[in-house]
C-alpha cells in the first residue's frame, strides 16, 4: 500500500479480470479481510427498471415518502 493509501493490483491479474483504467471498485473489509468487487453504473433503462421494482415494493409494504424522508433524517442526525 502506498503512503496514499493505494493498492496496486498486478499486472497480470488485472489482465485476467479485464481490470481497466478507470473501473469502479466497491470496497468491503472485515477483520483481516479485504475484498474489491467491480461495480458498473446501470443503464438508464436499468435504473428506470430499478425505480419502478423500488416504487411497487414501497408501495406494497405501504412505506410513504414521508417515512423514507423519516428516516434519512434519523441516521443524519444520529451522525452529528
Amino acid at each position: 500500500m502506498s503512503t496514499k493509501g493505494q493498492v496496486v493490483i498486478p499486472k497480470a491479474m488485472r489482465k485476467d479480470l479485464d481490470i481497466e483504467d478507470g473501473d469502479i471498485f466497491a470496497v468491503f473489509g472485515k477483520a483481516d479481510t479485504i475484498v474489491l468487487r467491480r461495480v458498473s453504473i446501470p443503464t438508464e433503462e436499468e435504473f428506470e427498471e430499478l425505480m419502478r421494482w423500488g416504487r411497487e415494493f414501497a408501495r406494497k409494504k405501504g412505506i410513504t415518502r414521508e417515512d423514507v424522508q423519516k428516516a434519512i433524517d434519523e441516521v443524519r442526525e444520529e451522525r452529528k
